[in-house]
């Protein structure tokens, strides 16, 4: 039994290439690589259990897929407000490596108490403009989990990214706020 993941675009004889991420037994590993020698699927192993495969698809997939759909939210508010090509330009001038180089995720954490409440007015103003505010209300919630790490930059990555975790009770999990909790900043108006 093998547990294998597929990334890439779907190779088209041009040059585009896909990676199968494969864990499990090495035997069918072997066996399975075999079966795409010299194709423009190329295979790597995870190096861990039945089961790692599909968590590095899932990892990943998390943020890649989310990633474009906040693009296309953040745009479509842009848009809205007349101010589109603006927040391109700003895009433009952003660090491009947010998931290869997590090593700055210890500083979202110290400020993630600062980012919460102002993710829930990103919430409100997205209602606002009839879009959908869920990503943003899901970040806040998730930025409350890094609270205990505000203005704490010096941590280590190994540190701060446990403090994701929910805890296993109702009372600690972390609550669900609101924008009109929250003191709120000037909202643009609808065109």
């Amino acid at each position: 039994m093998l547990d294998g993941a597929i990334f890439g675009p779907p190779p088209d004889g041009e040059g585009r290439t896909a990676r199968l991420y494969l864990a499990g037994p090495q035997s069918a590993i072997d066996l399975t690589k075999t079966l795409f020698e010299r194709t423009a699927v190329h295979t790597r192993t995870t190096g861990g259990p039945l089961g790692s495969a599909s968590a590095l698809k899932m990892s990943f997939a998390s943020f890649q897929k989310a990633a474009r759909t906040l693009a296309g939210v953040a745009h479509a508010l842009a848009e809205e407000h007349g101010v589109g090509d603006l927040l391109t330009s700003e895009a433009r001038i952003m660090p491009t490596d947010i998931l290869s180089g997590p090593d700055y995720l210890p500083s979202v954490a110290a400020r993630a108490w600062c980012w919460g409440p102002e993710m829930n007015e990103v919430a409100e103003t997205l209602r606002e403009a009839g879009l959908p505010a869920d990503f943003a209300e899901a970040a806040a919630s998730v930025m409350h989990l890094w609270e205990q790490d505000k203005d704490q930059h010096d941590q280590p990555l190994a540190d701060v990214l446990p403090h994701l975790k929910r805890r296993c009770s109702p009372s600690a999990e972390a609550p669900q706020t609101h924008a009109a909790e929250h003191p709120q900043a000037p909202v643009p108006p609808s065109k």
